[in-house]
């Protein structure tokens, strides 16, 4: 069983935790994350998520997601969550979320990367990823129209894209 803190809707710690996906009070929210990683080319790491997943099976996602789980930020989970779902270890140390989206569930962290990782020295986790390959924001959109991709609305995706390079954002 997983469990997760429990925040406000002002994101404020409750000091409670809750199942990953049980029912919630009115009132209480859980965070998770997503790392979106970039090449020097402009590039991210796209991830094609297994058929068995609870949710969205088999479409394509951002480098990847998931949970936030008691007792973890967002940063911890968000480095744990890469080493898990593609066997690499990814230091986001000093970064912090470069946008959080509120979601009916609660607060999603995502985080940008600069990475020129090769593919083969990924170790993909079975029962979470497919596949992974680089793809281009006019690919990533072209995926989303023909239903492939998570539907992201196209303007976030380039949002995402445009923050990787925008305030001074460290590279690694």
């Amino acid at each position: 069983m997983e469990l997760v803190d429990l925040y406000d809707e002002n994101r404020v710690p409750l000091g409670l935790t809750a199942e990953r996906y049980g029912k919630k009070a009115p009132g209480q929210y859980r965070a998770v994350v997503h790392v979106c990683v970039f090449d020097s080319a402009g590039r991210m790491l796209i991830q094609q998520r297994t058929p068995t997943k609870h949710v969205w099976p088999g479409r394509w996602d951002v480098s990847i997601g998931g949970g936030v789980d008691a007792g973890e930020t967002s940063r911890q989970a968000a480095e744990r969550e890469f080493r898990e779902e593609l066997g690499y270890p990814l230091d986001l140390t000093g970064v912090r979320p470069t946008v959080t989206v509120n979601f009916g569930a609660g607060f999603d962290d995502f985080f940008i990367a600069a990475a020129d990782i090769p593919l083969e020295e990924l170790t993909l986790q079975a029962e979470e990823v497919s596949q992974v390959r680089w793809a281009s924001l006019e690919e990533i959109c072209a995926m989303v129209d023909e239903g492939s991709f998570i539907t992201y609305p196209k303007s976030f995706l380039a949002f995402l894209f445009d923050m990787r390079d925008s305030f001074g954002f460290p590279t690694k």
